[in-house]
């Protein structure tokens, strides 16, 4: 029975790997797979075919009666409020970036860009999105870059090239930052890695990821010249700002950037600072008046309710579902370490792996390079399962920027990449022939960065 609950993980993770030869969404198989492997995880514990095993090492046998029901319940427990707290976090900054979006806060940033040389362009705008992609994740900087490129560069295949090196930037600077990236936010949330080393270590490779490849990008034709800024009079009601537009920007920045503090102040959860932060910005947004004649009957079109009808419900199932489905593979005892000690599924994927390959760095790098080809989620999912480092080792900050920055590789390898794929079209052999080989060299060199980083610890 453990090899159907593998054969299951490894079906739905093809099955989201591929969900756009399917046309269905990865939220599907990720709900299905979680659901059909604890299924099979509690008939077979019950049948005592298998043990579990929780995160203290602890292993539990149906031997044990009912004190083994009770441990095999709160193990789904303990991994349901795991999972938990990475959802209600991803819910209220999501919810705190749309509610700025209502009120066109973003609309702010296009008053930033003076410039129409395409080099300083392109300076200006993976700067941008670097640091954006820190505060409010890299889907969204990159969601919001995009568009403000729409707006500015009339030309679509000058955008194309912004937009390759738009998302290697979103992806590099969602790294360094503990709420930049839904990986960076489960190593934080897990305790793997602290927010002031996270930052402390990945910054200068991350900011290197992306000064690489934007060097060699300088020398390309594609940014030779001027661009023609698309500024016209004739300014959309979706683009002008609003009396509130500066006001809910600057507070809702302030509010996902104070999660880290509050949470090294008060040493609670972060998902309790998010919630902290969502209260305070839906607070002001229910008494701020975005307009001069604002009357009741418009209050609707700013509404808080209107922000949380908008965020991707079907991504946070998904998140629900791969996490869950991994908890499954974590629990289930398949074999021994080389101390003799029972382990779980994916700790024993470790042991074989740094049996095959004894360099650790290697195996994380090729971690990253995989992060390109399948969803990096359930790749730090896993890795969190196989390895049993204290908080902020160097194994944990590699495993960050690895996943973070590897994505960039390819169009399909990370959220911010599918999100640009969608709005530009772009092409998935266009972005393999003319961006990969930046967003590599980046990688490579940011990675050997950190690398001697991490060595100068010891």
């Amino acid at each position: 029975m453990s090899s159907i609950i593998i054969l299951l993980f490894v079906l739905g993770y093809i099955a989201i790997a591929t969900e756009h030869t399917l046309k269905l969404d990865k939220t599907v198989p990720a709900l299905l797979m979680a659901a059909l492997m604890w299924a099979l995880l509690a008939i077979g514990f019950n049948q005592g075919i298998f043990d579990v095993i929780n995160g203290h090492e602890q292993v539990f046998s149906a031997l044990n009666g009912e004190s083994a029901q009770e441990g095999f319940h709160s193990l789904l427990l303990h991994h349901l409020g795991k999972t938990a707290e990475i959802l209600v976090f991803l819910i209220g900054a999501m919810t705190i970036v749309e509610i700025v979006d209502l009120h066109r806060g973003f609309s702010i940033i296009k008053g930033w860009i003076k410039t129409n040389s395409k080099k300083k362009l392109l300076w200006i705008i993976m700067l941008l999105a670097f640091f954006l992609s820190a505060i409010i994740d890299n889907l969204t900087a990159t969601i919001v870059l995009i568009t403000l490129l729409k707006k500015l560069i009339p030309e679509r295949k000058d955008r194309l090239w912004y937009a390759g090196l738009i998302v290697i930037a979103a992806n590099s600077g969602g790294a360094w930052s503990p709420i930049g990236d839904v990986t960076t936010t489960m190593l934080w949330i897990g305790k793997r890695v602290s927010a002031a080393h996270l930052v402390e270590r990945l910054f200068l490779p991350s900011l290197i990821s992306i000064l690489v490849p934007g060097l060699i990008a300088t020398f390309l034709p594609a940014f030779q010249g001027n661009v023609t800024i698309d500024d016209k009079d004739d300014i959309s009601e979706e683009d002008e700002q609003l009396l509130s537009s500066k006001t809910m920007l600057f507070l809702g920045m302030g509010m996902i950037i104070f999660v880290p503090i509050f949470k090294t102040l008060t040493h609670l959860p972060p998902y309790i600072g998010m919630m902290l932060g969502l209260g305070v910005v839906w607070l002001v947004s229910e008494y701020i008046h975005p307009e001069e004649d604002f009357t009741e009957e418009r209050k609707h079109l700013y509404s808080p309710h209107k922000a949380l009808s908008r965020i991707e419900m079907s991504s946070i199932l998904f998140f629900l579902g791969i996490l869950m489905a991994v908890a499954a593979l974590e629990s289930m005892v398949f074999g021994t370490s080389a101390s003799g000690e029972s382990v779980g599924t994916l700790r024993y994927l470790a042991e074989i792996l740094n049996t095959a390959i004894p360099n650790q760095s290697v195996v994380v790098a090729l971690l990253g390079v995989l992060s390109a080809i399948i969803d990096n989620v359930p790749l730090v999912a896993a890795s969190m399962g196989m390895y049993t480092a204290p908080m902020d080792a160097s194994v944990w900050h590699l495993i960050a920027f690895s996943a973070g920055t590897g994505g960039s590789m390819l169009i399909i390898g990370s959220a911010a990449g599918v999100a640009a794929m969608g709005m530009e079209k772009i092409d998935f052999m266009w972005y393999l022939k003319k961006i990969t080989w930046l967003a590599v060299s980046g990688f490579l060199v940011g990675y050997l960065v950190l690398l001697f980083i991490e060595s100068l610890k010891f």
